[in-house]
């Protein structure tokens, strides 16, 4: 037995230390560079025979620490040639966390290539003397015909968030219908059937800052009559993207080329957020006060987990962070906090000069946590004597009384 246990002592001190040499390297790595390439665009999509084709690749830092120097290099393989040697290296410069570039690679399909899809591999690296990173995409040549009759109509276009702010991310979830409503079709005596073939279908930016993370769609298979499917895109939106409405381009490979379409889907890019406004004085009696302030959510869409938190030096507020919830476009939202003063307020018996009050309001826009501050409110702070303290109180009672009962809400929503 002692035997025993000193081998299965021996045996876990044994794992501890492998464990730990293993570990070591693998945890030197966590916050270094780490790179994502997605090929976002082809133009013309899909490729056609004997004819340029230009690929659109984005490349993003998913790492902790910033690429040095990041450079992308395109190995075509036949059918495809590069339009010159000296362009299938192209250097992007320093990439910080989170941060894409892209860039254009052009490319000619041989005239004796075959329809189909073909492979191309695309290398990164993140310093002048790291080691390549290699993955291979596939391109499709040319658009397969079919005989079938069916026709896919886009039906519907979801944005999520409705409107996006500068910097969001969200996605794009598109319908597509196979709008036929009969098994066959005679055509001039002979029958066809209405299925509909999505071949591909992919989503191109049209303006600047906006860009789609996804890769097309390929070979999404048979819609019968009135059959519906859903396609949802991932896209972000560039910090400087200009405000307003942006276009994007889905292209549908269908049946065959006459069944091929483009459709335009517009988002919306707004940074209208929520305001927060006194609707009372600021001002402490005795280093004391109810403060109340109107929140009103000036975005197109509704926010998600909405709350207030305010901040002035030397004052307390209760609640410390007022959490109002979901607010829909337009609402309007009453709060109160108490404030109480410390010592360093002057209740000398006049107004002391007063300090600096802020507000922020945290918001999600979608998936997208924002924060605004309102600042410089001036806040002040008066003593007041007990006796005209107590003839007030008289006052306030006599005017209570007066007001009737629905009107004591202290926590209401303005329509």
């Amino acid at each position: 037995m002692e035997m025993i246990k000193k081998n299965v002592i021996a045996t876990f001190f044994s794992l501890l230390l492998i464990s730990y040499l293993f570990a070591a390297p693998a945890s030197a790595s966590v916050g270094g560079a780490n790179l994502k390439v997605t090929i976002i665009g082809t133009n013309p999509y899909p490729a056609k025979i004997g004819e340029y084709l230009t690929l659109t690749i984005q490349v993003e830092n998913i790492g902790g620490d910033k690429a040095d120097n990041v450079d992308i290099e395109i190995v075509p393989q036949y059918p495809f040639s590069l339009d010159s040697e000296a362009n299938a290296i192209q250097n992007v410069g320093v990439l910080n966390p989170g941060r894409t570039a892209t860039k254009e690679f052009h490319l000619f399909v041989d005239k004796n290539a075959q329809k189909g899809v073909r492979s191309i591999d695309i290398r990164t690296k993140t310093g002048r003397d790291n080691p390549w990173s290699e993955k291979s995409f596939d391109i499709r040549i040319g658009t397969e015909t079919f005989n079938s009759k069916g026709t896919v109509e886009l039906k519907e276009i979801v944005s999520d968030p409705k409107a996006f702010m500068p910097g969001d991310r969200g996605t794009i979830t598109v319908t597509l219908t196979n709008t036929a409503t009969t098994p066959t079709v005679t055509i001039d005596g002979s029958d066809f059937d209405t299925n509909a073939r999505i071949q591909a279908a992919v989503l191109r930016p049209l303006s600047e800052g906006i860009i789609v993370l996804d890769a097309p769609y390929e070979d999404m298979g048979l819609l019968g009559p009135g059959d519906s499917i859903k396609l949802t895109f991932n896209i972000k939106i560039a910090e400087d993207a200009a405000e307003g409405t942006h276009n994007l381009e889905l292209a549908i490979e269908g049946n065959s080329f006459d069944y091929n379409s483009r459709k335009n889907i517009p988002i919306k890019v707004d940074s209208s957020n929520i305001r927060v406004i006194p609707s009372k004085e600021l001002q402490l009696i005795n280093g004391q006060a109810t403060l109340e302030f109107d929140v009103a959510n000036t975005h197109p869409n509704g926010f998600n987990s909405v709350s207030i938190k305010p901040e002035a030096e030397g004052v307390k507020f209760y609640p410390a962070e007022y959490f109002i919830g979901p607010m829909n476009p337009d609402e309007l939202f009453t709060i109160e906090f108490d404030a109480m003063a410390d010592n360093s307020f002057s209740v000398d018996g006049e107004a002391s000069e007063g300090i600096n009050m802020s507000l922020t309001a945290n918001y999600s826009n979608g998936i997208n946590r924002h924060a605004n501050t309102v600042g410089n409110l001036n806040f002040t702070n008066a003593s007041e004597s007990p006796e005209s303290s107590s003839k007030a109180v008289l006052a306030g009672g006599l005017i209570i009384i007066s007001i009737p009962a629905a009107f004591l809400f202290y926590r209401r929503r303005k329509q």
